[in-house]
């Protein structure tokens, strides 16, 4: 049972990367923290419009005060940029009335606008500062070309995005915010701005000509073949198989099942997507379309691997008129020009720009405290930076904040102090758990720290700040208010040493979906039928690449219903459908393991300590969710206020609350 944080300290951008990271203890208990990444120029979403930018520059605060005093015009325009009014007009975001100097109160204590801009600049500071730099680089390129992009040429490339998913603009710009997490303001702003600049910037070299258009319309209105594929990455073992699909042609599916590297067609039993011209490899669409139905194709060399296709008809070309289609496939050829085109262009932005990042060189910082970065001699602020840090993720930022100041008047009404003792105890338990230890059996923290600040992208500041801090306070905050019974060890002996239950699973996303299954699996109640159910239907991808196959399940794992029915199974037998979660889950019982012989005085100590962690953490849980419930929150950015008289009572009361603090 792990603790986590997420929502405490973490949710640092759910549309992005999410970064966990491990806690202390059986599995370890750390705060989870999210760091937004804006890449460039792998996706364009990385300039903001000219204006945008002018509205920035012409603030240049220089200092945390400052930032709390400054106008609150950028915050209405960044806001509150809007769709024309019209039929098909919708929101770029909600508008707020002005920049608040207050942003939160927590038990009555205020959480300034400064406090959110230095943990906004801590947690996405580089990133940002990153995405602005790209920025400016283009604006100032459409500057000097005379490239204006305008507020409509942005709305009507927004609806014309709508309408190729025939979708109206506002349940375009709502299912982009709801299943990406993108604003319609960031999307307006980060993504099709700099879409279009690009465009610009490019010219000449987004042009379409005829037999490019000839070619595009022969690959999707064209004949095309359907075939199955074997792809391996030895031409020996090509060649071995190549000799016994041709002796036994009828058994290519099921060499393909076994023997495919290619997993997805592999599970298909060899079958892909429709094999067109101008499509894929010159050297597969040659041996396709000159094969005859039923037909083994030799060994072909392409894209690293050898390949062996098996024909199986061919599909005609549709009678579509080529002059109807002719703008959209010019469309679809320049659409896909475009980010080469676009990299090219940004890469020779970058090349001749007079770049200088203040903000990672420790040097420049102190020679330049209040500048961010230098754009060919253009300044962007530190102020411009933590502004924009907070229009992307102040309220994700603000949430953490809040979270923290909860446990920070928690140690302080309890005389709780975190030492830096405290926090190397700390990161010393989960490298001990993470790395393996030095020579001396003493715990390589240096190595945990550069293991888990690389692999979730992070910075040791931010990961002591962000998990190391929180999980020490909290386990201070439970110390001495959990103890492990009698029964809980004899259940963790159990547990650990009994037997076990070996059992194939498949996982089902609905009950509707499992009695199909279940139903199939009681009709032919074979092991190898069974792997073919689960390599076929199973949406875990565990038991679905492993053919059903899960690890042997234990008594008091924390899932009592599949535990009862895996033990009362006999060898052979078919489980019904179980429900766990929101998943559905049937198995099939392959025998039984032998509980190990160890005695239990040896083993009790170590069991005793495994279950003193998982219960101190789940302690560490609950204590952070009682200390949410009880709190005054009044969230001025988010406009919602939590009541603790209505949570003593089990429930969480949000109630909005006007802007302007």
């Amino acid at each position: 049972m792990t603790l986590c944080l997420s929502a405490s300290f973490g949710n640092r951008n759910r549309r992005q990367r999410r970064i966990a990271v491990s806690v202390i203890g059986g599995l370890a208990v750390l705060a989870v923290c999210s760091i937004a990444r804006y890449y460039w120029p792998s996706e364009p979403a990385s300039a903001q419009w000219p204006n945008r930018q002018r509205e920035v520059a012409a603030a240049r605060p220089t200092g945390g005060q400052q930032r709390a005093a400054r106008t609150d015009q950028r915050a209405v325009q960044l806001a509150g940029a809007t769709r024309p009014t019209g039929p098909k007009s919708a929101p770029r975001s909600a508008s707020k009335p002005n920049k608040l100097d207050v942003v939160a109160e927590v038990n009555g204590e205020r959480i300034t606008r400064d406090d959110l801009a230095d943990e906004a600049l801590l947690h996405y500071g580089e990133a940002v500062l990153e995405s602005l730099m790209n920025k400016h680089l283009i604006a100032q390129e459409c500057r000097r070309q005379g490239i204006k992009i305008t507020r409509e040429d942005v709305d009507a490339e927004i609806e014309r995005m709508a309408t190729r998913f025939n979708l109206p603009v506002d349940q375009w710009l709502k299912l982009l915010e709801n299943e990406r997490g993108i604003k319609p303001t960031e999307y307006a702003e980060d993504i099709i701005w700099p879409t279009l600049a690009l465009r610009h910037l490019a010219g000449p070299r987004l042009q379409v000509g005829e037999e490019e258009v000839r070619k595009a319309y022969e690959t999707k209105y064209g004949e095309a073949v359907q075939a199955r594929l074997i792809a391996v990455g030895s031409r020996q073992e090509a060649d071995k198989l190549r000799e016994i699909a041709t002796r036994e042609p009828e058994k290519f599916g099921k060499l393909a099942k076994d023997h495919s590297e290619d997993l997805p067609s592999a599970a298909a039993m060899g079958r892909i997507q429709p094999i067109r011209r101008h499509g894929s490899f010159e050297q597969i669409e040659q041996a396709a379309f000159t094969m005859q139905p039923g037909e083994i194709s030799p060994v072909i060399q392409a894209g690293g691997q050898y390949l062996i296709l098996k024909k199986e008809n061919t599909i005609p070309a549709r009678p579509v008129d080529y002059q109807r289609v002719k703008p959209q496939l010019e469309e679809l050829i320049r659409d896909s020009k475009l980010r080469k085109v676009s990299n090219e262009v940004f890469q020779a932005l970058q090349t001749n720009a007079r770049v200088v990042n203040v903000l990672a060189d420790p040097e420049k910082r102190r020679q330049m405290p209040d500048v961010a970065a230098l754009i060919n001699d253009q300044e962007i602020t530190i102020g411009q930076l933590a502004e924009e840090c907070i229009a992307r993720h102040g309220l994700e930022t603000l949430e953490g904040t809040i979270n923290r100041r909860l446990l920070e008047q928690a140690c302080a009404r309890h005389g709780v102090e975190v030492t830096d003792a405290d926090i190397d105890a700390e990161i010393a338990r989960a490298a001990l758990l993470g790395v393996p230890p030095k020579k001396d059996g003493s715990a390589d923290m240096e190595a945990w720290l550069k293991q888990v600040t690389e692999e979730q992208g992070v910075s040791r500041k931010v990961y002591i700040r962000d998990s190391v801090w929180p999980s020490v306070a909290l386990r201070k905050l439970t110390e001495g208010t959990v103890k492990v019974t009698k029964e809980d060890l004899e259940k963790g002996f159990e547990s650990n040493y009994g037997p076990r239950v070996r059992c194939l699973a498949i996982v089902l996303g609905t009950y509707r979906r499992a009695q199909e299954v279940w139903e199939m699996a009681r009709a032919n109640n074979t092991r190898d039928y069974f792997g073919d159910l689960a390599e076929q239907y199973s949406i875990e991808p565990g038991s679905r690449a492993l053919r059903g196959e899960v690890p042997p399940i234990r008594r008091h794992s924390g899932r009592p219903l599949l535990e009862k029915e895996a033990f009362r199974l006999k060898e052979g037998e078919l489980s019904g459908i179980v429900q766990v979660g929101d998943r559905f889950v049937i198995l099939r019982c392959q025998g039984f393991t032998k509980p190990i012989e160890v005695d239990f005085a040896t083993v009790r100590d170590e069991i005793h300590q495994d279950l003193l962690e998982k219960k101190q953490r789940l302690a560490m849980s609950q204590y952070f969710d009682r200390l949410k419930d009880s709190a005054e929150v009044v969230n001025y950015l988010a406009g919602t206020t939590h009541s603790p008289s209505k949570a003593a009572a089990g429930k969480s009361h949000l109630r909005p609350v006007p802007t302007g603090k």
